[in-house]
């Protein structure tokens, strides 16, 4: 089984810029999130969200087209593997979630996106965000553009969950690593 320490090895070999390492901490914490709310092994939906970017650095306009095998190669198993490519369903491929770690994952990506954006600009940062503060700027189209909150409301509809109930396990989960994840209060 994927282990968190083995995700990070793996994502350091592929992966410099800071931005892409700070994004695969935030999914990575989102995901530990999710897992305890389906009662799952917390520490492996960590690992997995951490790692799901692994060939997006050198391959961009290809992302998620050279995964699969360096990753299995690198000892994960085809379940494994699966969670990440399905990730990108619909816009990068066809691989449909179907299991809870894989919607999970496919809906947080973008999710966190706009947490983190939304927590940057409150001088407390993540760590006194309500959902009511971030569904405003989830309905905001202008705020965090970039994230596909059609993404994130079909991963919402493939769990069966609120767009808010999955916001509120991400964030709770994002605040007890604020530091980590650079959204903890700023400082004059």
């Amino acid at each position: 089984m994927l282990t968190l320490e083995r995700a990070k090895q793996l994502l350091a070999s592929a992966t410099t810029e800071e931005h892409l390492l700070l994004h695969a901490k935030n999914v990575s914490v989102a995901m530990g999130g999710m897992a305890k709310f389906f009662g799952e092994n917390e520490e492996h939906w960590m690992a997995i969200g951490h790692l799901h970017d692994y060939d997006y650095e050198q391959h961009p306009e290809e992302h998620l087209q050279h995964t699969a095998q360096p990753l299995l190669a690198a000892g994960l198993t085809e379940e494994e593997v699966r969670a990440i490519l399905a990730h990108g369903y619909g816009h990068c491929n066809d691989v449909e979630p179907i299991t809870d770690l894989e919607k999970s994952l496919f809906t947080v990506d973008e999710l966190t996106g706009i947490i983190q954006a939304a927590a940057r600009m409150r001088p407390l940062g993540i760590t006194d965000m309500e959902v009511s503060s971030f569904m405003k700027k989830f309905k905001d189209k202008k705020f965090a553009a970039k994230c596909d909150r059609e993404v994130i409301k079909q991963g919402c509809t493939l769990l069966g969950m609120e767009v808010k109930d999955v916001a509120a396990i991400c964030i709770e989960a994002m605040k007890a690593y604020a530091e980590e994840l650079q959204l903890a209060p700023r400082t004059l």
